[in-house]
C-alpha cells in the first residue's frame, strides 16, 4: 500500500504538548479523581488551563468523559470514549491526532483513571462482552485470563522455535533495572536472574515476574497542532507516522501472525511493506530508531513486538534480548520507564508518558543519549512514530 498525500500532511503536523501521570497504590481514591489529577498535570506541563482545552477522549471502565467533565467544569467541542485495553491506546491517540488535525479540536486530552483488580474480585467487565474471551482465552473450560492467551501463544513460539520459560528472563531484568532509575516506579526491588527463576508459576511458562503490575494511577496526554506546540511551556513532541491494529481471524489477541495460535495460519511471520505503513509515514526505517517502546504486559510481548517491526526475523528474538541489547546503553533500548512490568500498568498510557519525557530529555539517569526518534509499536501492528 503506497503512502497517501494525507498521510504525508499529517507527518509533524500535530504533537504532544502535555503529559500527566499519577502511579502506585491509592485505597483512598477513586477513577475520576486520578483522572482529575493527571489531567491537571498534563495541563501544567503544557502551561495550558482548562478553557485551552476543547477536546475530550477517555477509556471505558474508568471515569466516564461526562462525569469527567463535569469535575473539571469544561465544555469540549469533541468528545468520545473507547474501550479499556492496551491494544486500544494507540488508536485513540492517533484519534486525538487527527480530531486536531482536521480541526475539530484545537487541543484533544487522552485521559483515564483507573483502580486495579481487587485480588480476589470475581467480577469482571469482560463478562460484558459478547463471546467473552477477548484476548484468545477459552471460557468455557475455565480458562478465562490474559494470561492464559499469552502462555499458549508463547508455549507455540517455543514450540516453532525452540526455547524455553527461563529465555524470559532477561526482559523482566531488564525492564526492572530500568525502572530502579524511576522514582514513579512501584516495582524497584533488585531482579537478579535467581530471583527471577525462584518466583512462582502463574500459568507455566509465565512465572509471576512475566506478569504486569496491575495498580492504580491516571494518566493524560495532551495532542494539539505543531505550530501551537512550539509555542507551549515544553519542547514539543510530535507525532511523526502511524499505524492502526490489525485484527481479524489471522490476528490473535495476544501473540503476532503465524503461530497458529486459535484460527490462525502456520508460518513464518515477516513483516512487509504494508506492515511498516508508520515508518513510511515517518520517512524513517527502524534503524532510525533510538528506543523502542511496546506495550509488555506480560514479557513474551515484548517478543512479539520486536519480530512485528522487523527489529529481528522470525524466531530470533530471544537471541535479540540477551546480552543487555534492550537495556540502557544496548542496542535498543526497550521500555525505559520499567513497562507494565515494573513501573505499573495504567492501561499502556503510561508507556506513551514515557516516550515524550524520554524525547525531551527529561529522564535523567534513565535517558537514553541524544534521542531524537522513538517508537510504540505492539504485537497486533499498531504503531506510532515519536519525534523530537
Amino acid at each position: 500500500m503506497a503512502i497517501t498525500e494525507t498521510a504525508r500532511a499529517m507527518r509533524d503536523a500535530t504533537a504532544v504538548c502535555g503529559v500527566g501521570l499519577t502511579i502506585g497504590t491509592f485505597p483512598d481514591r477513586t477513577p475520576l479523581s486520578l483522572a482529575v489529577e493527571a489531567y491537571q498535570k498534563a495541563l501544567d506541563d503544557a502551561g495550558l488551563k482548562r478553557e485551552d482545552v476543547d477536546g475530550i477522549i477517555q477509556l471505558s471502565y474508568g471515569s466516564d468523559y461526562d462525569r469527567f467533565l463535569e469535575a473539571v467544569g469544561s465544555d469540549v467541542r469533541y468528545a468520545n470514549q473507547g474501550w479499556t485495553h492496551g491494544r486500544f491506546i494507540a488508536p485513540m491517540l492517533q484519534q486525538a491526532a487527527m480530531v486536531v488535525a482536521s480541526g475539530m479540536a484545537k487541543a484533544v486530552a487522552v485521559v483515564h483513571g483507573r483502580k486495579g483488580r481487587a485480588f480476589g474480585q470475581l467480577a469482571d467487565h469482560e463478562m460484558w462482552r459478547q463471546g467473552l474471551g477477548p484476548h484468545g482465552e477459552s471460557p468455557a473450560y475455565g480458562a478465562f485470563s490474559p494470561a492464559f492467551g499469552v502462555a499458549v501463544a508463547v508455549q507455540r513460539y517455543f514450540h516453532m522455535y525452540g526455547g524455553g520459560p527461563d529465555d524470559l528472563a532477561p526482559i523482566a531484568m531488564a525492564f526492572r533495572k530500568h525502572a530502579r532509575l524511576n522514582p514513579l516506579a512501584i516495582r524497584t526491588d533488585p531482579m537478579s536472574r535467581e530471583d527471577y527463576l525462584n518466583s512462582r508459576w502463574i500459568i507455566e511458562p509465565l512465572r509471576l515476574f512475566d506478569c504486569c503490575q496491575n495498580g492504580d494511577g491516571g494518566a493524560c496526554i495532551i495532542v494539539t497542532s505543531a505550530e501551537r506546540a512550539r509555542d507551549m511551556k515544553k519542547p514539543p513532541v510530535y507525532i511523526s507516522g502511524m499505524q492502526g491494529v490489525h485484527a481479524g481471524p489471522q490476528f490473535h489477541n495476544l501473540t503476532l501472525p503465524g503461530l497458529g495460535v486459535a484460527q490462525q495460519k502456520v508460518y513464518q511471520y515477516k513483516p512487509q511493506k504494508e506492515d511498516l505503513y508508520a515508518f513510511e509515514m515517518a520517512g524513517i526505517t527502524n534503524k532510525d530508531v533510538d528506543a523502542l517502546i511496546t506495550y509488555d504486559a506480560f514479557s513474551p510481548l515484548v517478543l512479539f513486538g520486536l519480530e512485528r517491526f522487523g527489529y529481528c526475523g522470525p524466531g530470533e528474538a530471544l537471541d535479540f534480548i540477551k546480552d543487555g541489547r534492550i537495556e540502557l546503553g544496548g542496542e535498543l533500548p526497550v521500555n525505559t520507564s520499567g513497562g507494565l512490568l515494573s513501573e505499573g500498568h495504567v492501561v499502556g498510557w503510561n508507556l506513551f508518558i514515557e516516550a515524550v519525557r524520554q524525547l525531551r530529555h527529561e529522564c535523567g539517569p534513565r535517558q537514553v543519549k541524544d534521542a531524537e526518534i522513538i517508537h510504540y509499536g505492539s504485537f497486533l501492528g499498531e504503531s506510532i512514530i515519536f519525534r523530537r
